[in-house]
């Protein structure tokens, strides 16, 4: 589904990223963990070729994509849950919606399934996204995602902003619910129970590359690792 090699990414003369190797297989739900500017913001825009100066190697559904425009990457089958969440504050959760489906409307996401799916969303359809809550606001930014017909969803620090109750109710259930379904998800995260709660697989960064990858019950167990990179 994803493969990266000897990734690089810059922001001018400031390198983030170095010589990461990362794979993402059909069906995985990975967790990317790491403090704050270790580069999961980073990887995450640079998948899309958003924001970063990138080198290396990035293959999305077995192509090629280094140097693709973002929306060509899209459109193979990644979409992105951007840090912020990135909506139109002046416009209705239902305009919203229906930014994603311009191009294409058809497929298994439909504006009704996402009203299904996310019933709060339904109920507030026709309020102002400004007017939302947080939580209302992120399940409005996934919601949006999907009705790009992803097979790979990336999301950046979900939980950010968010009461515990809430964050829990996104990640642990809409977000579960969606991988328990087969959608691949890599997940970058600050809140790290919830993350390996949801995703057998973490990935930790660390000093530009990645200092963990395997077993999310293995990296619970090894204290010592994370206290060193996770600060927890």
């Amino acid at each position: 589904m994803l493969a990266l090699s000897g990734l690089s990414a810059h922001y001018g003369a400031v390198e983030v990223l170095r010589g990461l190797s990362l794979e993402v297989r059909a069906g995985e739900a990975v967790a990317l963990l790491g403090r704050n500017g270790a580069g999961k913001s980073t990887l995450a825009q640079a998948l899309f070729n958003l924001g970063p100066r990138i080198g290396g190697g990035v293959r999305v559904m077995g192509q090629d994509v280094a140097g693709w425009p973002t929306h060509r990457i899209a459109r193979l089958g990644m979409a992105l849950v951007p840090q912020g969440r990135g909506l139109f504050p002046s416009l209705t959760v239902a305009e919203n919606l229906r930014l994603a489906t311009l191009r294409s409307p058809r497929g298994a996401w439909t504006l009704e399934r996402v009203f299904a799916v996310f019933p709060r969303l339904a109920e507030r359809r026709a309020a102002s996204s400004s007017a939302l809550s947080g939580g209302e606001r992120q399940l409005l930014a996934i919601g949006r995602a999907l009705l790009t017909q992803p097979r790979l969803l990336v999301l950046d620090e979900p939980s950010e902003g968010l009461a515990p109750l809430a964050a829990e109710e996104i990640i642990l259930g809409h977000v579960a619910r969606l991988a328990a379904e087969g959608l691949t998800v890599l997940l970058a995260e600050q809140n790290l129970p919830l993350a390996l709660r949801l995703c057998p697989r973490a990935v930790v960064l660390a000093g530009r590359g990645i200092v963990f990858d395997g077993a999310s019950e293995a990296l619970r167990a090894d204290h010592s690792l994370v206290r060193e990179h996770l600060g927890v």
